[in-house]
Order: C-alpha cells, then sequence, then structure tokens
C-alpha cells in the first residue's frame, strides 16, 4: 500500500508525482539524516508507480550523507570536516542515465 500523506512525501507531493511521466531518477545516500533512504525512496517509487510510470529508477547509496558525500554519521556537524564535494560515482549514475535515456 502506498505511504499516501505520509509524513515523508505530503498529499500534495504525493498526487504530483503520480504526475510525473518522464524518466525519474530518485537518488538517497544511506547516512542521510535529513531524508532518510528508505522510507523516502518507498514513497516515491510508489507514488510514481500507482502514476503508471514505470521508467524509474531507485538507488540508496550506501555510505553517502545527504550531500552525496562519503560520511562516517551522516550528521550535519560532520559536513565541514568532509573533503569531497560530490562522489564521483553519484555523478556516474546521473550521467549514464541521461546517456541511457536520451540515446
Amino acid at each position: 500500500m502506498p505511504a499516501l500523506g505520509s509524513l515523508y512525501l505530503p498529499i500534495h507531493t504525493f498526487l504530483a508525482l503520480q504526475a510525473v511521466k518522464c524518466p525519474v531518477l530518485a537518488l538517497n545516500g544511506s547516512l542521510d539524516v535529513q531524508v532518510p533512504a528508505d522510507i523516502n525512496l518507498k514513497a516515491i517509487e510508489d507514488a510514481l508507480r500507482l502514476g503508471g510510470n514505470e521508467r524509474i529508477t531507485i538507488q540508496r547509496l550506501p555510505g553517502l550523507n545527504h550531500l552525496f558525500q562519503h560520511a562516517e554519521s551522516g550528521l550535519v556537524e560532520e559536513y565541514a570536516r568532509i573533503e569531497e564535494t560530490f562522489a564521483p560515482e553519484v555523478m556516474e549514475i546521473i550521467v549514464r542515465l541521461i546517456k541511457e535515456t536520451t540515446g
């Protein structure tokens, strides 16, 4: 059963996602403490599928925080100590999907 109007997807967001028909890439770091990966990705996928969208790529990225940086805890206090701006593997995922989608 979709998480309709859940704490993570308000009803207006859930309904808006149902209308999306283009390819969707949803990424979440496993250490994201601001947007918990598992429940967030599940709610997004449920909404998209309920709307009939089958062109969905969902990935939970191990060891990455909210900013898609390799992290130990994922806590905001850790951000300033991390030298990495953006994990290269995330950029590779994005580029690969764009290439696959646009041919």
